[in-house]
């Protein structure tokens, strides 16, 4: 199986003249997007907090986190950007797909749009 890649920006919500685009690798096992930490700091993010990660060898590493804005595809979201090493590979996690409804097709290694983003749980007024 090969891998998917799409080219997103990163702005600083801030400042959003400040930004940086780049193709990243998709990564449905991520919960959240990986950027390398010189390229958030270059347009003026910061750490905001520290979380705990595990790894698929089941290690745990607390690392820097930090918000922006995600832009992909046409859609923008805002989310939790881990501040990864300087040669760190960018990585696009799942809740940055999901909260725009876009979803990986692993038959052809796309990016594939739901016809509306999911919201259950949720009981209409009558």
């Amino acid at each position: 199986m090969g891998a998917t890649h799409v080219t997103v920006t990163i702005r600083n919500p801030a400042d959003t003249d400040r930004s940086w685009e780049n193709l990243f690798l998709v990564d449905t096992g991520a919960t959240d997007s990986l950027v390398p930490r010189p390229h958030l700091e270059a347009i003026g993010l910061e750490p905001r907090g520290q979380r705990v990660y595990e790894l698929t060898d089941g290690s745990e590493l607390v690392l820097d986190v930090t918000v922006a804005e995600i832009e992909f595809m046409g859609e923008i979201v805002g989310g939790t950007i881990i501040m990864g090493e300087a040669g760190a590979e960018p990585l696009l996690g799942v809740t940055a797909l999901e909260s725009v409804g876009i979803e990986v097709d692993p038959l052809n290694q796309r990016l594939k749009r739901l016809p509306a983003v999911r919201l259950k749980g949720v009981v209409r007024a009558q």
